[in-house]
């Protein structure tokens, strides 16, 4: 479906009074992405969870201090090998929150620690709803990057309808979390109406016109390294930290991760449509490789858990 917006964007981009009004759409629906966030997030759950803080703690330091490091660092990056607007959608993506619906689901899949990964992802998007565009403001101006959102837009389009949802979620939590047809629709429907804003806007200024087959490759090439390196990062360094294997799975999985449903909706508010499609790329780009990776490294987890190893002799 991303694809298809993408394609549709460049073909048929949004423009006068239709882009207008999409632009709107796109704000309502972000606004109440963001409030659902809140409402279906039990606070008592996340704060029980924290816990356990050396697991805790990996999964923070993972998703907010080396992945923006690694980040950084691809903005040594000459611009023949990665033009410019790019690196700084990787950038962006370093700092963004981990998944939380894949994140559990791998680590259940692997026979991970599921309340902790559940605890953990939970609480990276929380602090990620502030982190985030504080990281943002600071780290990416800094390199150049495309900063043009405000403090204002940033509160009232993120961080207010997140505090009503958490306000309204002893009364419309349980009812919120039972219906996941609704947060599906919000989660998919949010970020497509963001990928073809961005898009649209995109291709009448004449942003994409540089990007070619070779461009695409280098990127994947990188994002592929990243990802690589958080997985060993987190990996190993679960074992560094002496958690369990259930617990060394469960960084693995919520650390190595950042976050599609977060990221589009959030780039479309602190940065000018523009820029956000020049970040937009690499964030999906990565969303893809780390499912694709993660998928395979669940399975042989769970494949090679010692507690198999008595029923199969």
């Amino acid at each position: 479906m991303i694809v298809a917006v993408f394609v549709l964007g460049l073909l048929a981009p949004a423009s006068g009074s239709f882009a207008g009004v999409l632009d709107h759409v796109t704000t309502g629906a972000v606004v109440l992405l963001f409030f659902l966030y809140g409402a279906r997030m039990a606070t008592g759950e996340v704060w029980d969870g924290l816990k356990n803080w050396r697991l805790q703690g990996g999964m923070l330091a993972s998703t907010y201090l080396l992945f923006p490091l690694l980040g950084l660092a691809v903005q040594l990056l000459p611009s023949s090998v990665l033009p410019d607007d790019l690196q700084t959608g990787l950038l962006y993506l370093s700092l963004l929150p981990s998944t939380i619906q894949s994140s559990v689901v791998f680590t259940s899949l692997a026979r991970g620690n599921v309340a902790g990964a559940i605890t953990g992802a939970t609480a990276s998007n929380v602090l990620g709803i502030v982190l985030t565009p504080l990281l943002v403001g600071v780290l990416m101006s800094r390199a150049g990057g495309p900063v043009g959102g405000s403090a204002g837009a940033t509160l009232l389009q993120l961080l207010l309808p997140f505090v009503l949802g958490q306000v309204a979620q002893p009364f419309i939590g349980r009812w919120v979390r039972s219906k996941k047809w609704l947060t599906k629709i919000t989660d998919r429907g949010t970020i497509l109406l963001v990928a073809y804003g961005s898009v649209s806007e995109a291709a009448i200024s004449g942003v994409w016109d540089g990007l070619t087959a070779s461009v695409i490759v280098k990127l994947v090439v990188v994002c592929l390294v990243l990802l690589t390196l958080m997985l060993l990062a987190t990996w190993h360094g679960g074992r560094l930290l002496r958690l369990d294997r259930a617990d060394r799975i469960a960084l693995l999985m919520c650390g190595s991760k950042k976050s599609l449903a977060t990221g589009l909706p959030m780039a479309s508010v602190l940065f000018g449509p523009v820029a956000a499609a020049g970040v937009a790329l690499p964030v999906i780009v990565f969303h893809q490789l780390q499912l694709a990776a993660c998928a395979v490294i669940a399975r042989r987890l769970a494949a090679t858990d010692p507690e198999d190893e008595p029923a199969r002799v």
